[in-house]
């Protein structure tokens, strides 16, 4: 199971080495296997958010995130995005962002580092949408009651969790301004380029969200009629069948849409990161693509091996992650932080939950024994 799932990133990986080293001889190498590595560890929380959606889609679909889903994360965001970061910001074309990116490496690292605000505030305030819309939501099983309760019924709230991200976004932008101001404004129209940046990304996340969910609830009322059809038939003909339909059609058309939307913000962190390692456009594209289809990979195996159904907290550790990327991606508009703190605190967090969920089962196996055993003897 595991060789079958991961066969291809296995591939890719030792594609890549070998183009690494042939690019730039053994420092090169040893440079892609770095820059995977910081790809994985970055994004483990979005591949344990992507089996949460990919569950509910069906067979071919799973293919189509695995198979052309990977080309966007892999050619788009790892290679196509840096350039067009260059391209936008230095109002150049992308073929000469592209000469740039291999002649002239230092200065296209200095183009990207400008254009950090807006990404941070684009992928910031949709990654923190994702966060607050799960945690207003109620739902039956909670990992920090003490804090999911009592927000779940604040989420009761229409809206609420736009106005909080525009607020924050607001906030950014405020101390943007006032930090540019006391610096005698050398970058005053910062605070300009964040706020847009930032309703970009709150639009983004509400159209395609939204388009997912519109969709989904149509789809949900067929399966409604199927499974009414479908339980008139059994009951002529006896037996029973627990399946779940899968989203498939423009439902799940959608919900890969949001599924690529999510793997882009997701990206961000990665992308930028990756400078601190390297500024070689090339052997970043191999490193990151690399590390890109262990993720997709991670993905399908958690989706196939049921790992969320049987670590039911992981959800949670991976939404409160990305809460805490949503938060650190804001603040390094204006302040540096660590890419290993940011790395940090994804594993973190789901390794917390995860241990709670391994705890969880433990329980729950103990009481079913108890139960059991009073069972017998009575």
């Amino acid at each position: 199971m595991v060789l079958k799932t991961f066969r291809w990133a296995f591939l890719v990986t030792a594609a890549g080495l070998a183009a690494g080293a042939l690019y730039d001889g053994w420092a090169a190498l040893g440079l892609v296997a770095i820059l995977a590595v910081l790809e994985v560890s970055l994004s483990f929380d979005n591949a344990v958010i992507n089996a949460g959606i990919l569950k509910r889609m069906s067979a071919f679909w799973q293919t189509i995130f695995l198979t052309v889903g990977v080309l966007i994360a892999v050619f788009g965001m790892r290679l196509v995005f840096p350039v067009l970061i260059v391209a936008v910001t230095a109002k150049i074309g992308p073929v000469q962002a592209v000469t740039l990116a291999l002649d002239d490496k230092d200065r296209y690292q200095q183009l990207v580092t400008d254009a950090h605000p807006a990404i941070a505030a684009f992928g910031g305030i949709f990654l923190l949408m994702i966060f607050l819309n799960f945690i207003f939501e109620e739902r039956e099983i909670t990992w920090q009651t003490w804090l999911e309760r009592p927000l779940a019924k604040l989420g009761k709230v229409e809206m609420l969790s736009v106005c909080i991200a525009l607020i924050v976004l607001v906030v950014a932008a405020m101390t943007v301004a006032t930090h540019a101001h006391q610096h005698g404004g050398g970058h005053a129209d910062k605070a300009q380029t964040v706020l847009t940046a930032g309703v970009a990304g709150l639009i983004t996340y509400l159209v395609v969200a939204g388009l997912s969910a519109f969709f989904e609830n149509r789809i949900e009322e067929e399966e409604e009629e199927a499974e009414e059809a479908e339980e008139k038939a059994r009951g002529r003909r006896g037996g029973s069948n627990g399946a779940v339909v899968a989203l498939t059609g423009r439902a799940a058309f959608f919900t890969f849409l949001y599924l690529e939307v999510i793997d882009a913000s997701f990206s961000f962190d990665g992308v930028i990161g990756a400078f601190a390692i390297t500024n070689d456009i090339v052997l970043m594209a191999l490193g990151l693509g690399i590390g890109a289809m262990y993720v997709r990979s991670l993905t399908v195996y958690l989706v196939r091996q049921g790992t969320l159904d049987d670590f039911v907290f992981l959800e949670h550790g991976a939404h409160y992650a990305i809460g805490a990327l949503a938060v650190i991606l804001l603040v390094t508009i204006e302040y540096q932080i660590s890419e290993l703190i940011t790395g940090l605190v994804g594993v973190v967090l789901i390794g917390w939950s995860f241990w709670s969920s391994v705890r969880r089962n433990a329980r729950i196996a103990r009481e079913t024994e108890k139960a059991r055993a009073v069972d017998n003897t009575g």
